[in-house]
């Protein structure tokens, strides 16, 4: 969901939507989006709950760069990227994943090699398969399943 900012009652938003991949996406204006928000109480509530999430999954990424490996930190983002994607492959270049992990394209490449060589991953031009899903958990530092967990409690 793009817009927190709106929907926190701010007009103006610091940040930039960039989409990943494929598939299908609703947009709304944002006298329709505040007029809906007034209206409908659920509506709040469900954006009240995925800004918790948000919040909760910023601080853990904040933990996370300063304590984990960026072997883990990659196959925890590929994680969520396949969490959200709902397919094995899809495209992400080095270059984005380096800018995304906050670190130089070498070691992406470095670590996508490492997860590649135990073929948990493929990774070919800018695609990369999920083979062994269990395994790349295991490879992943514990701050996946926190997010994870966060997202199921408080969203379903």
């Amino acid at each position: 969901m793009c817009g927190i900012a709106l929907a926190l009652g701010v007009n103006v938003s610091a940040n930039r939507a960039v989409v990943q991949g494929a598939g299908t996406a609703l947009r709304i204006g944002a006298a329709n989006f505040r007029r809906e928000l007034k209206r409908s109480v659920a509506l709040r509530s469900l954006l009240n709950r995925y800004v918790s999430v948000l919040l909760i999954q910023l601080a853990q990424t904040a933990s996370c760069i300063s304590a984990h490996l960026v072997k883990q930190r990659l196959a925890r983002w590929l994680l969520m990227s396949h969490d959200r994607a709902h397919a094995d492959t899809f495209s992400v270049t080095h270059a984005f994943l380096a800018g995304m992990l906050g670190v130089r394209r070498v070691g992406v490449t470095e670590a996508a090699g490492a997860l590649q060589s135990r073929q948990l991953i493929r990774y070919a031009r800018g695609r990369v398969k999920i083979v062994d899903r269990h395994g790349l958990e295991a490879a992943a530092c514990g701050c996946y399943a926190i997010d994870r967990d966060t997202y199921r409690q408080v969203l379903g």
